[in-house]
């Protein structure tokens, strides 16, 4: 009987995951990736530098920031997969303009239908757990994340060889992404239909579990505000009052905004320093790389021993100073091959720092819970970035070139890793001053005791 129930789960999860990490390798498979704005600033697109990053790139950052609340909301209520169907459309729809269209309108138009594809993500990552029993979580999303990874590895890697091998012209990139994402398109269509979620059908959950803090519901409810609302803000007040938590959390949502930044101009700044149109460019080589490693390092970390609860503000501190470094030799040193390797360094120490903290907001947390920190994180990620473009990058602010950019990128990073050094010399210095006083009170009984007894 459990060897016929074991196969039975074993077909259960392995038809949606292996669809699920197709469309995961498909939608990721982006060879015109690694040379959008080379592809936006060259003949078939002839936008100037000014365009794409003052007027162009941050209108997807806003349409980020607008759809993730409610299309985190809406990914929840409608089980998933009619939500990774509106995702593979939007990757359609963005690639299919990006082939045909022309001028700064049309490109921001292109920005608004990829800020639906990211802020839609979501599902990719949260539809495997609603299909398939708990025992299976880790497995599964070690697939998924992975099909991810090697498919944006591999479109960078094909796209590059394409372009320093075959000589095909930067178009071409974009109608083979276009085709992949096309091929994306299908897959979800054949997903299985959840019939339970996170938060707004929990399928053989009990409605009527009780409050986890009565308190606070109680207030709550005087108050009016009752049902789903009560548990989320009660699960929110709970996860956010845990001290290591929250500082897992504070440096995942300060540095996630640094990085978007960095990766969405990166590409600026190697057309600054060695213009497309008059050299041979790697961009490829860089994406895979940086890929890879990251995932190696994301890999690697499982197998580390560390005290975390004691060492992890100081830890987030030291990494972070590397990340600003690397940064800041990607604004000093006008060379491409200094460029390729801060940037390199950059994305696999976040990489591996982002898989830390994963895991340690992860590890005591209910799945249900870690959804809500996960979107509350990005989302002021967002807020920070949003915040970040409209004073620096858009040209209703500063309007910066973007060697000045990356400058305040690298300090951003270095207030984070100062901020983290005062945290951590302040758990360091209080876990030392809690085992003084543990041994001075165990030598103060032992002395009592030897007293006692002696007389």
């Amino acid at each position: 009987m459990h060897k016929l129930r074991g196969r039975a789960m074993s077909r259960a999860w392995l038809h949606p995951t292996v669809l699920l990490c197709l469309y995961g390798f498909c939608c990721n498979f982006r060879p015109s990736e690694p040379f959008l704005t080379a592809f936006l600033m060259g003949p078939d697109k002839n936008l100037t530098d000014t365009e794409v990053v003052n007027e162009i790139y941050p209108v997807w950052t806003y349409s980020y920031l607008i759809l993730l609340l409610p299309v985190f909301l809406a990914t929840d209520y409608l089980c998933y997969k009619p939500v990774l169907i509106l995702q593979a459309v939007s990757f359609v729809v963005t690639y299919s303009i990006l082939m045909k269209g022309q001028g700064v309108l049309v490109m921001q138009l292109l920005e608004v239908c990829f800020g639906v594809a990211t802020a839609t993500d979501v599902a990719y990552y949260a539809y495997i757990y609603s299909v398939v029993e708990r025992g299976c979580y880790q497995r599964v999303t070690g697939l998924c994340r992975s099909a991810a990874l090697l498919g944006s590895a591999m479109g960078s890697l094909v796209g590059q060889f394409l372009v320093s091998v075959g000589h095909v012209p930067l178009l071409y990139l974009v109608v083979v992404t276009l085709a992949t994402s096309c091929v994306a398109f299908l897959a979800p269509w054949f997903l299985p239909m959840p019939s339970r979620s996170l938060f707004f059908h929990e399928g053989s959950v009990p409605q009527d579990q009780p409050c986890p803090d009565p308190a606070v519901c109680t207030r709550l409810v005087e108050k009016g505000t009752t049902g789903l609302n009560v548990e989320m803000v009660v699960n929110f007040v709970q996860c956010f009052s845990r001290r290591p938590l929250l500082a897992w959390s504070v440096w995942w949502a300060l540095s996630t905004c640094g990085y978007f930044q960095v990766i969405n101009y990166a590409q600026v700044l190697w057309e600054k320093i060695l213009p497309s149109k008059e050299f041979e460019i790697y961009n490829g080589y860089v994406e895979t790389i940086s890929t890879l490693l990251g995932a190696l390092a994301a890999f690697g970390v499982s197998f580390v021993r560390v005290s975390w609860a004691v060492w992890g503000e100081l830890a987030l501190c030291m990494f972070s100073v590397v990340i600003a470094v690397a940064v800041y030799l990607m604004h000093a040193v006008r060379n491409i091959w200094v460029c390729y390797s801060s940037y390199v360094l950059f994305r696999a120490t976040y990489m591996l720092l982002v898989t830390i903290a994963t895991y340690q907001i992860a590890a005591n947390l209910s799945m249900r819970r870690y959804a809500l920190v996960f979107g509350v994180n990005t989302f002021i990620a967002l807020l920070l970035q949003t915040l970040l473009t409209v004073i620096v990058v858009d040209s209703a602010g500063l309007g910066l070139d973007i060697f000045p950019q990356f400058l305040i990128y690298s300090s951003y990073f270095a207030a984070i890793a100062f901020v983290f050094l005062l945290a951590g010399v302040f758990k360091v210095a209080r876990c030392c001053s809690e085992e003084s006083e543990t041994d001075s009170t165990t030598r103060l009984l032992i002395n009592v005791s030897t007293f006692l007894s002696t007389h």
